[in-house]
């Protein structure tokens, strides 16, 4: 026995409990958090668009949210073209404005980056996407960190709602990347294999100071559709997300990238579910891979008992299984299509 490896431990579950396999969802759905870029290792740009389309049919997935747009002129441009122009009624591709211009732009960075993100909605884009290292590593000219409130990026907010286009903004990370490496922090395997995705604090701000500048951004303004991502950037404390939706009307969350979570404490997670159904919006934030999907329409859709979340024997994110919480059909079709159809600016 002493010879045997965590890593390489495989336990298999003698439970024996129902399976119900859901290869397609209630209805086809809209995907509201996605990559199919090159940067995520899924370069659909260099690809024919009708794979991509057989296999979004072959899960049901009717419209995806491609947020690999990007800054750059000629990434983003790239994407419209291949995707949008082939079909436009499938794709939904949102620009972003790189912050770590701010070290140059200093004061101006927010007049710029409204400027830049308006530029980009002129070519096509359809809302805009912020990325984690806001908050975390942005700095200004100064050297100073900027705060994810930080009062001069209020163009940039500003332009999104006078545009009536969405901003879906991440913003942390799982609670245990901000954590020490040690015996006790539930994600040290993910983290030995990604070490740049550890945040402790020092020197990164600690996690909730982050994610009470989101919730002092979004309630600052009022007129701005934020989506938070990963369940509202907090899927561990459902109880924080909560208060944060009851307390904006502006503020909706995705699912993506989280099922690890939610899947764990399924009576919370349902609960949070019907409470909240009018905002919260259906992501994967994984590509297009057929059995992610599946798992997530089991989860939602099904009782199902102690399951693994992920592809592999081991699942990535933790060494632990979930539990389905069964909707009820109208949540479901809510939460598929619906609500983040209200969101996207029309054809």
């Amino acid at each position: 026995m002493s010879d045997i490896l965590l890593k390489d431990y495989r336990p298999r579950p003698e439970l024996v409990t129902e399976t119900h396999l859901v290869n397609k969802p209630l209805v086809p759905l809209i995907d509201g958090h996605n990559h199919i870029g090159s940067q995520f290792g899924h370069p659909w740009e260099d690809r024919p668009v009708k794979e991509l389309l057989d296999l979004m049919d072959e899960v049901g997935v009717e419209v995806m949210v491609d947020l690999d747009g990007g800054f750059g002129e000629q990434y983003l441009i790239k994407h419209l073209n291949h995707f949008k122009k082939t079909a436009p009624e499938r794709f939904y591709v949102f620009g972003g404005v790189d912050m770590f211009q701010f070290e140059e732009k200093g004061n101006s960075f927010g007049d710029w980056a409204a400027a830049e993100f308006r530029k980009q909605c002129s070519w096509g884009a359809q809302g805009l996407k912020v990325w984690k290292s806001f908050g975390l590593q942005v700095k200004d000219h100064t050297g100073k960190l900027i705060r994810v409130d930080d009062r001069r990026l209020d163009p940039l907010w500003d332009t999104a709602a006078e545009l009536k286009l969405p901003a879906v903004i991440h913003v942390g990370d799982p609670a245990a990347f901000f954590r020490p490496l040690e015996a006790t922090n539930e994600r040290l395997e993910e983290l030995q294999h990604h070490p740049d995705w550890h945040f402790q604090s020092p020197p990164y701000p600690p996690l909730l100071e982050i994610l009470e500048g989101l919730r002092c951004l979004v309630k600052s303004h009022p007129r701005t559709t934020f989506i938070g991502a990963h369940v509202g950037c907090y899927a561990e404390n459902l109880g924080w997300v909560g208060s944060l939706l009851d307390e904006a009307p502006n503020f909706y969350v995705d699912i993506s990238a989280r099922l690890a979570e939610l899947g764990r404490q399924p009576y919370t997670a349902r609960e949070f579910f019907i409470k909240y159904q009018n905002r919260i919006v259906f992501g994967t934030d994984m590509g297009m891979v057929p059995g992610i999907y599946q798992n997530y329409y089991r989860f939602l859709e099904t009782y199902d008992e102690y399951f693994n979340y992920d592809t592999s024997e081991v699942p990535g994110q933790g060494r632990w299984f979930i539990y389905g919480i069964k909707l009820p059909p109208r949540v479901l079709k809510k939460v598929y299509q619906e609500n983040m159809r209200q969101l996207l600016p029309r054809p």
